[in-house]
């Protein structure tokens, strides 16, 4: 018996060593750490059990049959994550560059499936260099066997992936219809062709960093949600996203003990907003001083800046918080800004998180390059996702809300359940000099006429009273007293209960 257990104990050694010790110290000279050691990094500690350790490809073509690491490339089993579960796959680019092959898609298959039967999030971590070239149509059979339990899987629970290597080829798909993509910066990229692949047909020279690295995707193609400095970071950081999210979409967020006065008044808000009504803010200020102790996790803060998403807490639940930014582009909706804020909105509403939507809109971004580039169809649907969504939806208006974007920034017109304003708020059409130009058109060049209709307009419409007047804002609240009354009103809607019209699934603007 003793023999028996010494074997198993052997070969369990051989399998964690993967790809063997010289290409694990390859690994650590590039700054990476290994499939193996990510996996602890991520889990609590002794809680992960791992699946198919022994798992070898089966392909006889080119020489493979002589070739077989047991794992076959990639780390898959189940854990927790301070004490909740989760699973994982975490590809291992010291065996086979942690290319896929069929045995190895079977392997990720095999815990998305799991994942989904229980109702458990799944974090996958990338590593790889595409499909494993000497098994042809059956490494691209495996892909798509993933990339269905990805479709099957979306909104029923959370899917992360975390690039910490290359991803190229097939392996990008399969992250793209996760609901979180973050990157390592420096040692991680993604695209579908190489740069060798782009020199062949388009004659472009391109590094690997500039085609399809952190820095691209974090920043200009808003393909990933945030990138990190290191393999450690990246990992920290993912445990505590995991945090605030449920397990699936059949349970409500996680709440945790908070500390944090949901009374608590914050006199610094009643400064926030400047004098003058051209001069920025900060409005991560307000989302910080809302959300229990401050605590508040950014998603793609680098991309589309103009608004901002992300997670925080109000008497301990999870909460989405949306808000547009003044500090970047006056806080306008553009066509990277609508469709950030959308996808955020509507991973919100599959998994019972409610939102609260922040509004300084001076009003959709105007240009040809908006235009061409499609604004009417992207800002639609952030419009889409706000009305769609059936979870608590808390707005407040803190200074400009005009024209059409004031509707889109979950209006009460837009199903929005509790709207409240600052006395600082203007919502109309447009700016008051705008709209002044335009109603008395044969005044300009009249400076003192223009100025009195101007005085006329901001006293009528540059303020919040009017629409208060009219019912589509709730009450006009006190800076300071926000964070009160918006953990009041998420209190008194934990029971809505809100159904759409029952459809096989809405047809979005994509």
């Amino acid at each position: 018996m003793q023999d028996v257990i010494e074997a198993l104990e052997a070969k369990r050694e051989e399998a964690r060593l993967g790809g063997g010790q010289n290409r694990i110290d390859r690994q650590h000279a590039k700054g990476k750490l290994t499939a193996r050691e990510r996996i602890e990094v991520l889990l609590d500690e002794g809680s992960f059990e791992e699946y198919d350790m022994f798992v070898e490809h089966r392909s006889h073509d080119f020489g493979m049959e002589k070739q077989r690491i047991p794992g076959d490339g990639v780390v898959t089993g189940q854990g927790t994550i301070n004490g909740r579960l989760v699973y994982v796959f975490s590809k291992d680019f010291t065996v086979f560059g942690g290319s896929l092959s069929l045995a190895h898609a079977s392997k990720i298959v095999k815990v998305q499936k799991m994942a989904a039967k229980v109702g458990a999030p799944v974090i996958g971590i990338f590593d790889a260099g595409g499909a494993r070239i000497q098994e042809g149509v059956d490494s691209l059979a495996g892909y798509a066997d993933i990339f269905v339990e990805n479709v099957l899987s979306s909104g029923v629970i959370p899917q992360i992936s975390v690039i910490m290597g290359p991803c190229a080829g097939g392996d990008v798909y399969s992250p793209a219809m996760t609901d979180f993509i973050f990157m390592v910066k420096d040692t991680s990229y993604m695209y579908v062709t190489g740069p060798d692949v782009v020199k062949t047909v388009t004659n472009e020279e391109v590094s690997h960093e500039t085609l399809g690295g952190a820095s691209v995707h974090a920043k200009k193609s808003g393909v990933v949600d945030g990138a990190f400095e290191n393999d450690m970071e990246a990992l920290v950081q993912m445990r505590r996203l995991i945090d605030f999210l449920p397990a699936s979409n059949k349970e409500k967020p996680p709440v945790r003990p908070s500390f944090d006065d949901a009374e608590r008044i914050e006199n610094s808000l009643d400064t926030l907003i400047p004098p003058n009504p051209n001069t920025p803010y900060d409005m991560r200020e307000l989302i910080e001083k809302t959300a229990d102790e401050g605590d508040f996790f950014e998603i793609s803060p680098d991309f589309g800046a103009n608004i901002i998403v992300g997670f925080g807490r109000i008497e301990g639940s999870t909460v989405g918080f949306v808000a547009n930014q003044p500090m970047s582009l006056a806080g306008v909706l553009d066509i990277d800004a609508s469709r950030k804020a959308a996808r955020f909105v509507r991973f919100c509403d599959c998994f019972n998180i409610p939102i609260v939507t922040f509004v300084d809109v001076p009003g959709f971004m105007p240009g040809t390059k908006q235009e061409y580039g499609g604004l009417i169809k992207h800002g639609a649907k952030l419009l889409f996702a706000f009305t769609e969504a059936t979870v608590p939806k808390v707005t407040v208006i803190t200074r400009k809300a005009y024209g059409g974007a004031y509707d889109v920034m979950s209006s009460k017109h837009l199903r929005g359940d509790v709207n409240y304003a600052w006395p600082t708020a203007e919502i109309a059409v447009m700016g008051a000099k705008g709209a002044v130009e335009i109603i008395y058109r044969a005044d300009i060049g009249d400076e003192e006429k223009i100025a009195e209709r101007t005085k006329e307009y901001e006293d009528n419409f540059a303020n919040p009273y009017v629409a208060a007047r009219k019912g589509y804002i709730d009450d006009i609240i006190m800076p300071h007293s926000t964070r009160r009354r918006v953990a009041k009103a998420l209190r008194t809607l934990r029971t809505k209960d809100v159904k759409n019209p029952e459809k096989k699934h809405d047809n979005i603007p994509l």
